[in-house]
This record gives C-alpha cells, structure tokens and sequence, in this order.
C-alpha cells in the first residue's frame, strides 16, 4: 500500500480547489434535517460525473454509492458523511453565506460530504490499485431524532454488499487546521430530549390565595435536578435544562410552564436509572406543591463506541500518512452522534479532523458564527482515502 501514498496525496492537491469548491456549495444551499432534496440531487450529479454507481431515494434523501477494487468481494470499508444542516441563522459575512433563511452548516455536515465526494473521486481514479469495495454513505438526518443513521440500517445500508467496517469523521474547531483527534472505545455519549410541562392554577399575581405558580414549581424541579445529576461521578454524564418558557405578563400567574432538556450518559444501565429518577423529581416535587406535571423522555442516539482494534490501526494507519505530531489521541466527550448507531453493529472508527483557525481564533459549533479553515479538507481527502483502502 505504501506506493499509493505519494498517488493519493498528489490527487489530494490536484482535487483541492474542486472540493472547497463543493463545499461552498454546500454551505450557501444547506437544508434541514430529511428535506436535503437538493443536496441529495447535487451529490448525485457529482457522482455521475465522476462515473461513479449508486442507489438514490434511500430513507428518501440519502445515497449510496459503491466502487468496486480488485477482488471486491473480499472486504468491504464504509465511508460516511452526513448532509444535514441546523436552524440557525448565519451571522458569516462572506461570499458563500447561506442563502436559505434561518439555515445554516453549523456543524461542519457542508465539509463532510464535500469531503466525501472529493475521497470518492481519489478511490475512483485508483480502484485498480487496491482490495476490496468502498460503500460511501451519503445520510440524511444527522441533526434530528430518530437519526438517519438508523434508518438507513433499517432500510439495508450495512448490507448488500455487507459492510465489514466502517469510519466517520467529524470537524473539529478545537484542534489546529490538519490535526487529526482519535479515542478507541468510549467516544461519545448518548443523547436524550426531555420534555416537561408543570400545570398549575392560574390567576392575577396580585390575588394569589388558591392559586398555585406552575414557575415556583418548575424552579423547584429543576434545582431538585441540578442537585441529584451534579453528585454522580462515578459514571460519566450530563443533564441540563436548556428551556424554560411560561407566562405572558408580570402580573399574571399562568396556568403551565414547560421546559425541556437533555441528558447524555456513557452507561446504558445508569441511563435507564436517570430516567426513573427524573420522573420521580418531576412528579414527587409537583404532586407536594399542588401541581400536576406531565413528562416526555424521547429516547435518543446510543452512546458511540469505537472499536478498539481497529481505531488502534487506524491511528497506526494515520500516523503514516500525515506527521505523526499531526495525530494525536483525544479524551472521551459527551456530545452525540448518530454515527453510534453504526458502532453498534460493525467494527467503527469516528476520529475528528482539526479545522481550527491556527492564529487561535475558534468559530464553535452550532454558532452563527461558526466556519472551518479550508485547507483542512486537503488533508481530510488524502487521509479518508487512505484509511480506506488500508482497513
């Protein structure tokens, strides 16, 4: 294999500016969450062009494309990027902003699949040149529960051909432009909603006998929370309320407040606990002020797992490709993905690739501000390719 790392850096060069510009592309048409009609139709023309086959319609938006190597009945690697984008409204001012209102690729997914179809392009022109199929997943839906990664296993994506392993990587502003971040094992966690409505009585503030403050509750509720959730150590975990929304004026007393919220865990026995233990706060604590509260947990993401052999040789892989102070091992963190749900049924490496602005400045995540540094996607392409092809 060591004779096409000098081919697939050169094609990496070569496939640059094309692949910076698809993902501006990407950036300035995003869309949301199972509606990335446009998206999937761009995807498929690139592909087209490329002389690359696929399968479109695929939980409605997504794609799939395969290219068979020498032997492509021997193994076949996984490739996937998400495509989805996120409500907010971008605050960049520059030339390739978003141009669907209140839409924008805060998450990286533009890069991603620009990305993707960049190491598509490179794994085309050198499929005489190694073993094996490489199935590239296109997947809609990354940002919204149920996650269009279980639905595109239900509908067959890990099969026909079977997938033997799979990679995923992420952007990462924390790290410096090109730095590559892996963890084997216990990488991310898993993501539930919470949903809770406390109803009361309502009536004029200033007449409050018989009248029971849904707020006083709620505020109730969740220091009772805070409480319980900040004393657990001994197990990786996160609940926070992010919504609290109630009453109209000063002087009035209404009748609900509703909040909502999220809890992440690395433990799925701890997680079944949680929720016992949230619905016995939320219930016991109303029930004693006089109120009545209605609560909803939607089951989210599991937690992300990476295989542990195979992120080894991953990163052994990585490190032969790029300089090896360029690779380097990360901690565990308690954001979610639904890349988890493809970790819990073939081996899966999900690394993260820098795009941090090196003069320090870092544009985070879900921000309107948020955007990568270009030049990351250089060695996003080369590496992907080669992790491939050497898996």
């Amino acid at each position: 294999m060591s004779q096409l790392k000098p081919q697939i850096l050169a094609l990496s060069e070569q496939y640059f500016e094309d692949t910076i510009a698809i993902r501006r592309r990407f950036h300035e048409y995003p869309e949301l969450s199972f509606k990335e009609y446009e998206t999937s139709k761009f995807i498929q023309e690139k592909l087209t062009e490329y002389g690359i086959s696929f399968e479109s319609g695929i939980v409605e938006t997504g794609v799939v494309a395969l290219i068979k190597g020498q032997n492509p009945n021997s193994k076949c690697i996984a490739l996937r990027a998400d495509i989805d984008a996120l409500p907010i409204h971008e605050m960049n001012n520059v030339s390739y902003a978003s141009k669907n209102k209140g839409v924008m690729h805060a998450c990286g997914h533009d890069f991603h699949t620009a990305s993707l179809l960049g190491v598509a392009r490179i794994l085309n022109e050198l499929k005489d040149k190694w073993e094996g199929s490489i199935k590239l997943i296109f997947q809609p839906g990354e940002e919204k529960l149920p996650g269009g990664a279980s639905l595109m296993i239900e509908e067959g994506v890990l099969e026909n051909p079977k997938v033997n392993k799979i990679i995923g990587q992420h952007v990462s502003p924390e790290l410096d432009c090109g730095v590559i971040g892996m963890k084997e094992g216990m990488f991310m966690a898993s993501a539930d909603e919470i949903y809770i409505d406390v109803i009361g009585k309502g009536g004029h503030a200033a007449i409050p006998e018989g009248r029971i403050n849904p707020l006083v509750i709620a505020s109730k509720i969740i220091t009772c929370l805070y409480d319980r959730f900040d004393k657990v150590n001994d197990t990786p975990s996160v609940l926070s309320i992010g919504v609290i929304q109630g009453g109209s004026a000063g002087n009035i007393i209404p009748e609900k407040v509703s909040m909502q919220g999220t809890f992440r865990a690395m433990d799925e026995d701890w997680r079944a606990k949680a929720y016992q233990i949230i619905e016995e706060i939320c219930l016991n604590t109303s029930k004693e002020m006089g109120g009545e509260c209605d609560l909803e947990i939607r089951k989210g993401y599991p937690f992300l797992k990476n295989d542990v052999p195979f992120t080894e040789h991953c990163f052994q892989q990585a490190t032969e490709f790029m300089a090896s102070n360029s690779v380097i091992k990360i901690p565990k963190r308690m954001t979610a993905e639904d890349f988890s749900y493809y970790s819990h049924h073939v081996p899966s490496c999900f690394y993260r690739i820098g795009v941090g602005d090196k003069s320090g400045a870092r544009k985070h995540l879900h921000n309107p501000n948020f955007n990568v540094e270009e030049a990351a996607l250089k060695y996003s392409i080369g590496l992907m390719s080669w992790l491939a092809i050497s898996s």
